[in-house]
C-alpha cells in the first residue's frame, strides 16, 4: 500500500520544507508500528526544486485476523480464506487512512513550529496513489475530489493487460494536483475520502467516528455536493450515526451562512424556543438513574451485566467511589469495542486495576460474579427469550446474590409516543419482548419474593401521565435477614 506527496520549491522557499511540515526528516527512513502492520516514511527525492514524501504501509494479514479485524469481503463460504487473501496489503483503504492519521497527525492539524508560515499557506501539491479501490469508478473519484480544488486524474486499472476484453477492475490509479490547498487540508481530504471510495472499513464503526468525521471535514464537508454519500459511506451506512452527522453538518452550514457560532444555532430556531434546551438523550438519563441508585446504596464493587460496548463502565470509572468495576457480556466483539472505547491499552496502572471485562453468558451461574455490592442489568432482560429468563434470574439473584440489583427495561406502553416507531413494533429488532408497567412489576415482585429481596420502582425519562416513562427501573435490595445469611455463606465459603 503506497502513497506519495510531492511539492516543488525555489531556493528562497525550498521544497524540502515538506519535511518540516510532515515532521519527518528527508534524510531519514522511519518506521512506525501500527496494530495492522508497519508504516514506513521515506523520501525518494529531496532537493530545493522538488521533494517527495512516500508512505509505505506493510500490512500483516495474519496479525489483522488475530486481532479480529480481518473479515473477508465474501460470503460465509469463503470468509476464512478471504481473511488472509485480499487486497488490503496493496490497495489504499481505511488502513492507509488510519496510518496517515497515526504518522502525520501534527501535519493534519496544520501544526508546524519551525515553519508556521508554510503550514498556513497553499503549496503546489501532487498526490499519487497507484492502487485505489473506487466503488463508483473514476467518475465518483472526480465528483469527490474536484469540488475541493483538485485536478483529478483517475485511470481505471484493467483486470489483466494481457486480456483487454476482460474490461477494467474496480481499482484506479489516482493523481491529484493543486496549488491552492494547504498540506493539512490535503491530508484531511485523503483521510476521509480513501475509505469512502473503498466503501469499507477494517474496524467497527462506533459513535466516536462521527466526531472524527466532523474534525477531518471541517471547512470543506458541510458544503460538499456529495456530503450525504461521503457521510453515509464513512460511517459504514449506520443510519443513526449518519443522521447525527448530517444534523450536525447542517448546523455548521447554517452557522457559516449566518456568520454565527455553531453553539448559538440551537437557540435561534424560532423566537418561542429561545429558552429551550436540547433534551437529554434517554440513554444518558438511564445511566444517571443507575448511578444515583448505586450511590444511594453505597456500592463500591459493581457488576455491569450485559455491558455491551462499555458506556456504563466508562461512567462508573469517572467516580472514585466505585473501586471495582466488572463488565460482563456474551459478545467478544462488544467487549473488544468496550476495551477500545475505555482505552484499556493506554490506561494508567491504578485506573486499570479498577476495571476488568469478562466474557460470559448470564444464563449460567459464574463464580467470578459472587461477592459484589451491586449488579446492573441495563436493557438486558428484553434480549432474552422468555423461557431463558428464569436461568438469568437464578444466576444473578440466586447464585451471584449482590446486595443491590438495578434492572432497567423499555416500557412498551410508551412506544406510542415514538413517532418513528411503527405500531406493533418493538424498539430494537433483537428485543424478544417488551413489557407493560404491570407486567414488569409482576415479574420483579415475584423475583424479589423468591430470592429474599425488596423492590422499588422508579421512572426513567419523562413520566407521561397516560403511558408512563419510556424506561422503567426496578431497584432490588436484599432484606436484612437475607443479607445476614449471605454474609454467613460468604464467610463459610
Amino acid at each position: 500500500m503506497f502513497l506519495t506527496v510531492t511539492t516543488t520549491g525555489t531556493p528562497a522557499r525550498p521544497a524540502t520544507d515538506l519535511g518540516f511540515l510532515l515532521h519527518k526528516h528527508p534524510d531519514k527512513a522511519q518506521a512506525f508500528a501500527t496494530s495492522f502492520g508497519t508504516a514506513h516514511v521515506l523520501y525518494p527525492e529531496a532537493d530545493e526544486q522538488r521533494c517527495t514524501a512516500a508512505l509505505l504501509l506493510e500490512v500483516d494479514a495474519v496479525a489483522l485476523v488475530r486481532r479480529g479485524k480481518g473479515k473477508g469481503r465474501g460470503g460465509a463460504s469463503d470468509a476464512a480464506l478471504a481473511s488472509y487473501v485480499n487486497d488490503r496489503p496493496y490497495a489504499a483503504s481505511s488502513l492507509l487512512a488510519v496510518a496517515l492519521s497515526r504518522v502525520f497527525s501534527s501535519a493534519m492539524r496544520g501544526v508546524c513550529a519551525h515553519r508556521p508560515e508554510r503550514a498556513a499557506e497553499p503549496l503546489p501539491l501532487r498526490v499519487e496513489v497507484p492502487a485505489l479501490p473506487a466503488r463508483g469508478g473514476p467518475g465518483l473519484v472526480r465528483r469527490l475530489f474536484e469540488p475541493l480544488g483538485w485536478a483529478v486524474s483517475a485511470d481505471a486499472v484493467p483486470l489483466d493487460s494481457a486480456f483487454p476484453e476482460w474490461g477494467d477492475s474496480r481499482y484506479v490509479r489516482l493523481v491529484l494536483e493543486s496549488d491552492t490547498l494547504r498540506l493539512a487540508e490535503a491530508l484531511r481530504h485523503l483521510y476521509v475520502l480513501l475509505p469512502v471510495l473503498d466503501d469499507a472499513k477494517h474496524y467497527w464503526v462506533s459513535p466516536d467516528e462521527v466526531d472524527k468525521l466532523l474534525r477531518a471535514g471541517e471547512g470543506w464537508l458541510p458544503g460538499h455536493p456529495e456530503q450525504k454519500l461521503i457521510t453515509s459511506r464513512y460511517l459504514s451506512r449506520r443510519w443513526s450515526l449518519t443522521r447525527e452527522a448530517m444534523e450536525r453538518l447542517e448546523l455548521v452550514r447554517l452557522a457559516e451562512a449566518e456568520g454565527t457560532e455553531v453553539e448559538e444555532i440551537d437557540n435561534a430556531v424560532a423566537p418561542e424556543t429561545e429558552t429551550e434546551e436540547r433534551p437529554t438523550p434517554l440513554a444518558v438519563r438511564r445511566r444517571e438513574a443507575i448511578l444515583t441508585a448505586l450511590r444511594e446504596h453505597g456500592a463500591a464493587r459493581v457488576l455491569d451485566l450485559g455491558c455491551g460496548e462499555g458506556h456504563l463502565v466508562r461512567e462508573l470509572l469517572k467516580e472514585p467511589a466505585f473501586t471495582e468495576i466488572t463488565g460482563v457480556d456474551v459478545s467478544v466483539r462488544a467487549l473488544t469495542i468496550a476495551a477500545r472505547r475505555l482505552r484499556l491499552d493506554t490506561m494508567g496502572e491504578r485506573q486499570a486495576s479498577r476495571v476488568r471485562l469478562l466474557q460470559g453468558s448470564l444464563a449460567y451461574t459464574d463464580k467470578r460474579l459472587t461477592g459484589y455490592d451491586a449488579a446492573v442489568l441495563s436493557e438486558v432482560i428484553e434480549h432474552l427469550d422468555l423461557p431463558r429468563l428464569p436461568a438469568l434470574e437464578y444466576a444473578v439473584f440466586g447464585a451471584a446474590r449482590p446486595r443491590t440489583v438495578v434492572v432497567t427495561t423499555p416500557n412498551v406502553e410508551y412506544n406510542v409516543r415514538w413517532e418513528t416507531l411503527p405500531a406493533g413494533h418493538v424498539r430494537h429488532r433483537d428485543h424478544r419482548f417488551e413489557w407493560t408497567r404491570a407486567e414488569f412489576r409482576a415479574w420483579a415482585e415475584t423475583v424479589a419474593a423468591r430470592h429474599g429481596y425488596g423492590v422499588e420502582f422508579r421512572p426513567v425519562g419523562p413520566d407521561d401521565p397516560e403511558v408512563g416513562p419510556p424506561t422503567q427501573l426496578a431497584l432490588f435490595t436484599q432484606t436484612a435477614t437475607t443479607e445476614t445469611e449471605s454474609k454467613k455463606e460468604a464467610k463459610a465459603a
